[in-house]
Parts: C-alpha cells; structure tokens; sequence
C-alpha cells in the first residue's frame, strides 16, 4: 500500500512538474504577441514606444485599429492574400492528397524512387529556386500577377509525406473491397478514404494557409505593383516608411495581420488533434 501511494505521489509531482514547464515556455511564447496586441491599444506608442514595455496600456483606446481597419490599402492587400492564400491552400490540400494516396496505395514502377525524389525537394530550400523561378514565370509574362504565387504550390514534399503516412495507417482492405464491387482508383480515393482523411486536410489546411498568408521573400521578388501587394509586404512597407515612429499603428496593423491565422488554428484545432490521434491506427 506505501509504495502504491508513493508511486502515485511521484506520479504527480511529475505532471505538477511537467505542467509547469510547459506553462513557463508558453508565457515566454506568448509575451511578444501580448506586448505587440497592447501596444496596439496605446496610442501614445505613436510618439514614443513605452519603455519598460508595459503589458496594459496607461490609456487603452481602440484608436490605432480604427485608422487601420480604415486604410483602404490594407483591406485590399487582405483581398490580395486571401485570393493566393484561398488558391494556394485549395490547390496544395488537393494535390497533396491525390499525391499521398497514390504514394501509399498506388502500384505503379519507380513508385519509391519517385517518392525518394519528393523527399529530396525538402532539402532544397526556397533561395536557390528564387532566380530559376523568376525566369520561368517572366519567361511566361507572368510577373506582377498572382499566378507565381499560385502554381508553385501544386507541389509540397512535406504534405505528400504526412498525407503517405496518413493513408498508410488506413487498411488495404477498404480498397480491396472496393475493387471487388468494381471501383476505379478515383471512385475508392473520393468515396472511401477522402471522407476518412478530414483530419489531415484541416492539419495540411492550415499548414498551407500558414505558409501562404506569411510567405514575405517571393511576393517581394514577383510583385512589384503595390496594388497587388499581400498583408506581409503592406506591412513591411509601411514599418519602413515610418521607422521607429507610429509604433502602435504598426502593432496594431501586425495584430490585424495575423488574427485570420489565429482563428482558423482556433476553428480546426480538434481537426489537428483527431488527426494526431488517429496516427497510431494500424490496418
């Protein structure tokens, strides 16, 4: 009996111990995006930013996200992300799907090697494909569009490679069982394991929406209209047209900028974690 009770003691100051860790890192995590949300409400960070940084503002006021939610330039860099993040994320989510169920289930020749060549394009990263893609699109005339900002997503290594581990969990026999009633390939991926892969669509759907909505260096290279601007390269240009000065405008307008991702996180949060769950089923 002691040694139950000290087994289920030490159980305990484990967790106490471990949640206490975890709750540290997290308030260390989220302090900047708290000091950026409570400069946004103070409105005297436009003169002079408060120093010590202070987490309530002396005066809050909702002055700075009036002036931003009523700068016409930014309502239309959000049309502008959201027409490449809403493109990007609905043509990777798809790609990516067809791509790891095909990679899973599929029969085909060179089936490994072209997975291993999949692979290989996560270790190449975005800076040296920035010059060979600029002369692919501007050979095309397709400079100051949204279409470069677009296409390339049509391929993801990382996804294809969650999306092959996804379907590898889900059993063979759904599919065999499929083929035996006389269904092709496209029939069992839309009718038997698509309504099965909702879970790692809402994970790859924010992941891809992450990558979109932030992707600052390429919109920087491709776009050059200012009228086509997205949310990241707005904000950039407006920091460095006011320097140090207009800090609460410039918080506010980053608070502004990163609400759409926090809500979606929040939306299909239960989506990720089902999905995690359902990561150790086996066939």
């Amino acid at each position: 009996m002691k040694s139950t009770k000290s087994n289920k003691k030490a159980e305990k100051i484990k967790i106490y111990c471990i949640f206490t860790i975890l709750l540290v890192f997290g308030v260390l995590l989220m302090a900047p995006f708290a000091w950026m949300v409570s400069v946004g409400f103070d409105r005297t960070a436009n003169i002079t930013m408060p120093f010590p940084p202070r987490l309530i503002p002396e005066v809050p006021t909702l002055f700075n996200y009036g002036i931003v939610l009523e700068n016409g330039k930014l309502i239309q860099a959000y049309i502008n992300s959201a027409i490449v993040t809403i493109s990007s994320v609905v043509i990777t989510v798809s790609s990516s799907l067809l791509a790891g169920y095909a990679f899973s289930k599929g029969r085909f020749k060179g089936k490994k090697l072209l997975f291993i060549i999949v692979l290989g394009t996560l270790m190449i990263p975005m800076e040296p494909r920035l010059i060979p893609l600029y002369k692919l699109f501007n050979s095309v005339d397709l400079l100051n569009t949204f279409w470069p900002l677009i296409l390339p997503s049509v391929t993801n290594g990382m996804l294809i490679f969650l999306c092959k581990q996804f379907f590898d969990q889900l059993p063979d026999t759904l599919r065999e069982a499929a083929q035996i009633d006389g269904a092709g390939e496209f029939k069992i991926f839309f009718r038997v394991y698509f309504p099965l892969a909702g879970p790692i669509a809402a994970t790859m759907v924010i992941l891809a929406f992450i990558w979109s909505w932030n992707d600052f260096l390429w919109p920087l290279v491709v776009l050059t209209n200012q009228d086509l601007h997205t949310v990241p390269l707005y904000l950039a240009s407006f920091s460095l047209e006011n320097g140090t000065s207009l800090g609460g405008l410039t918080m506010a307008l980053a608070t502004v900028s990163v609400l759409p991702i926090v809500v979606l996180y929040l939306f299909l949060q239960r989506y990720i974690i089902q999905s995690i769950a359902l990561s150790g089923v086996k066939g």
